[in-house]
């Protein structure tokens, strides 16, 4: 097992100097979602192209200190033949790895859902360390609903992320730990950080229980945000206060990193709540893990043609840069639509 001083310093580097992470890691079938709606064919080349792009992008390691990769992604090269994992490396980024095998329907608890694949984990690991992995990620999705989350679903869900967590430091790779509170449903900003604190609560105890050196781990939550179809909609300035309010109260302060997941959030609102949370602060790095909130700009504006590579790479580079900024406490409207001199 890797000494945990040597996970913190892995888990320090990915969000060293207001740097965040790249969520490069949609399943097949969510990147062919993605794919649809810019009419391009989902197929092992075009994602390793539009992989490539990203990857490739001059400048973004300056803004993202990790990227997590996909278990189709690890094994893919750059157009030059290296190793998506080597290439990353060599930018001075670390490459990371989702493990888990998606949320399924929690068996007697309808609507809610647990995370599996911790079944043959342990083996997988070696693997994904041997590819060249630092980091790992696990997510586990909480619904706010009628009557919903129980007490169940979180304890199982806080258990399993645990369970995982262990593992993979035994692996000598950096757990993310992501319990994810949906922003779906018609919930007020108060509720769910009722859900979210109470979320926190039962994973740190768990964590624990289970001896996860917390120093050699990040954390990928939810800000404490409005439901989307909620009729009132809490403003940046809200979600700061009771985003780091209850972090406050529930994060412990070894926590190297809490880098938080966008959660369908556009691109420009993922950016203005997380420079409203930076500008209160708190005793870690506020940082960023973004999918789509990273790469909707690149994506469209790559649209699967190789004459456009570099329009993609100018979209994902600003938005790394906004981010970071936003990271820093330092990102404004201003600064967003500036043009580049």
């Amino acid at each position: 097992m890797m000494d945990s001083r040597e996970l913190n310093e892995i888990a320090n580097a990915i969000v060293a100097d207001n740097k965040g992470v790249l969520a490069a890691d949609e399943s097949t079938g969510t990147i062919t979602k993605r794919f649809d709606s810019i009419g391009v064919d989902s197929t092992e080349e075009n994602r390793r192209a539009y992989r490539n792009l990203l990857f490739t992008t001059p400048g973004f390691e300056e803004y993202v200190g990790g990227v997590i990769l996909y278990d189709e992604t690890i094994r893919q090269a750059a157009d030059d033949g290296t190793p998506f994992p080597e290439l990353l490396v060599g930018k001075g980024v670390v490459p990371g790895i989702k493990v888990d095998t998606g949320a399924q329907d929690l068996a007697g608890y309808p609507g809610e859902k647990v995370t599996e694949g911790l079944d043959g984990l342990r083996g997988r690991f070696a693997e994904y360390h041997a590819l060249g992995a630092r980091f790992s990620k696990w997510r586990a999705v909480i619904t706010i609903g009628d009557g919903i989350p129980t007490d169940a679903c979180l304890h199982v869900n806080a258990h399993a992320l645990a369970r995982y967590a262990a593992l993979s430091q035994e692996a000598g790779i950096v757990p993310i730990v992501e319990p994810e509170v949906l922003m779906d449903a018609d919930n007020t900003i108060e509720r769910c950080r009722e859900v979210t604190s109470e979320t926190l609560r039962l994973v740190f105890d768990e964590l624990e229980r289970q001896g996860v050196a917390l120093e050699g781990m990040l954390l990928k939550p939810n800000m404490v945000i409005s439901g989307k179809k909620c009729p009132t909609q809490a403003t940046s300035s809200q979600v700061a206060a009771q985003t780091v309010e209850c972090f406050h109260e529930r994060v412990p302060g070894t926590v190297p990193g809490i880098v938080f997941l966008s959660g369908g959030q556009s691109e420009v609102e993922a950016t203005t709540n997380l420079d409203a949370i930076n500008k209160r602060g708190g005793p870690w790095p506020l940082s960023f893990s973004y999918g789509r909130a990273l790469q909707a700009s690149a994506l469209e504006n790559w649209g699967g043609d190789p004459a456009n590579v570099e329009a993609g790479q100018t979209a994902f580079l600003h938005r790394a840069r906004m981010n970071a900024l936003a990271a820093a406490g330092d990102w404004s409207a201003d600064v967003e639509h500036a043009v580049p001199a």
